[in-house]
């Protein structure tokens, strides 16, 4: 029997879906990727076509299998990474889903986490359980919306004749033809509906939130088996070894095995995770405590701090899809670079409320300070630096939390190429950023996962060795230059807010 060449991973975003193909070094032999539409259906809604995610994701992989002639001996496993808390209701007796998938960036249910959550002693109750601060952001209110409005949904849930899963869930049931339903801690961790401490679904919250137990997943480990695939077009036998929510898969992906480690990841939003290793610190400034992926034989469970800016690599792409000001997101490095400064301009990007220290769902993005000189270079550096502003936002928080600042912080995410990006960011934070040579590292975390599972790598030593030499970035701004840009940039923030 030929020994395997590769894992694959499947990176299931918010705006596309992916298939990388890795091979032992760590290396991405290849890469595709597939868009598919943001729904919008009312102001502060977003929906994705469960149907469409799958396709999406689903062509990926066979264009992938295809294109390289692959057999299930070529492959030693299938990792998953997801785009966390965006909530799929299906029926399992057709496969069809109820309604369009709830992403988590809607904010419709605001008003219910208000109604629910509200009082006190209910949120410290949800906060002591779960980690997380009551918000729409998370999969319950998403999942008891569904209920609520989608007609006969109550009462075919309640009768177990429908299955509740975030979008590695529904992805994991489909590759296996409908014979597992499961997903890991990390994700479970984000629902607001899983006991973080205890390691299970809580019925105090599935009560809170009238969700009946029959619908949730079982709960694996995330490096661990997950079946097999049972798919027309894919070979079959393939194991699904790894499954991860995409920040904690990001994290696992940048060897950030080990407490105090941290990385954040700029994408569609930004998120920041510090690794706290078997300790679940609880966060007085704004984050939250979440579970982070953990390598096969590690028996307690891994937590992690985490910051959540909604709006990241989102504001790149207003720029360019809904303004025009540029014509592709590369093009900001150049525009920003072309002024001294903004010209006085800061973007605040609450287009679906402030997240991480903040949390108000109730916020509304704002550019301040134009004037008549104001160009779209302004603009441009304007946007780079509201992400960077985010970030020292977090580690702020995160160095309260974790009582003590960061020496070192790993980047990666689309806008992490951009090196005007990079040095801004590190002379707001004033510590070391780290840009591995390569920067996908949710797609390799998922691929860590499936690959040490499977055996295909030995342990997370061999995993660190694999790891190219990084760009480094350090501060080069006087400290009294970053005082006043901050000065600034709260200002701002206070008009939002």
């Amino acid at each position: 029997m030929s020994t395997p060449r590769y894992v694959i991973a499947l990176d299931q975003g918010t705006t596309s879906s992916r298939a990388a193909l890795v091979d032992r070094a760590g290396r991405m032999a290849d890469v595709v990727q597939r868009p598919f539409q943001q729904i919008f259906p009312q102001p502060g809604w977003v929906e994705h076509n469960p149907q469409e995610i799958l396709f999406s994701q689903i062509g990926c992989l066979t264009e992938l299998v295809a294109r390289h002639g692959l057999t299930a001996a070529d492959v030693a496993a299938i990792g998953i990474d997801n785009q966390r808390e965006t909530t799929v209701v299906w029926d399992p007796s057709t496969g069809a889903p109820v309604t369009n998938a709830i992403v988590w960036q809607c904010r419709r249910t605001a008003d219910m986490v208000e109604r629910l959550c509200g009082a006190p002693e209910v949120r410290e109750m949800v906060r002591a359980k779960t980690g997380l601060l009551p918000d729409a952001y998370f999969s319950a209110s998403k999942l008891a919306w569904i209920l609520e409005n989608v007609p006969g949904a109550r009462e075919r849930a309640k009768a177990g004749e429908l299955l509740f899963g975030t979008v590695d869930t529904w992805l994991i049931w489909v590759l296996t033809g409908g014979l597992v339903h499961a997903t890991d801690p990390t994700n479970a961790s984000r629902t607001m509906l899983y006991d973080i401490h205890e390691g299970r679904w809580d019925e105090e919250l599935l009560a809170l939130f009238d969700v009946p137990a029959s619908m949730m997943p079982e709960v694996r480990p995330s490096s661990g088996f997950f079946g097999e695939t049972s798919y027309p077009g894919l070979p079959a036998g393939i194991p699904v070894t790894g499954v991860a929510g995409d920040q904690q898969s990001a994290l696992f992906g940048q060897c950030c095995f080990d407490a105090g480690q941290a990385k954040n990841t700029y994408g569609t939003g930004c998120f920041m995770l510090l690794n706290t290793g078997s300790v679940a610190r609880e966060s007085e400034h704004g984050l939250v405590t979440t579970i982070a992926a953990a390598p096969p034989g590690v028996a307690e469970t891994q937590y992690a701090l985490e910051g959540s800016v909604f709006v990241a690599g989102a504001l790149v792409q207003w720029l360019r899809d809904e303004l025009g000001i540029v014509r592709t997101a590369a093009e900001t490095e150049a525009l920003a670079r072309s002024v001294p400064d903004t010209g006085g301009v800061h973007i605040v990007p609450a287009f679906t409320g402030l997240g991480a220290p903040w949390w108000k769902p109730d916020a509304r993005g704002a550019i301040l300070g134009l004037t008549r000189g104001t160009t779209r270079a302004h603009l441009a550096r304007a946007a780079l630096e509201a992400l960077a502003y985010q970030i020292r936002d977090l580690a702020d928080a995160m160095a309260a939390d974790a009582g003590g600042a960061l020496d070192v912080l790993n980047v990666d995410g689309g806008a992490s190429a951009n090196d005007f990006l990079m040095q801004f960011q590190a002379d707001l934070l004033g510590c070391e950023l780290r840009r591995p040579a390569n920067t996908e590292t949710t797609s390799l975390g998922a691929a860590y996962l499936a690959g040490l599972a499977s055996g295909f790598w030995s342990g997370t030593d061999e995993l660190r060795g694999l790891r190219d030499t990084d760009d480094v970035f350090r501060r080069a701004m006087e400290p009294e230059r970053v005082d006043a840009l901050l000065a600034g940039w709260h200002d701002a923030v206070r008009r939002v807010l």
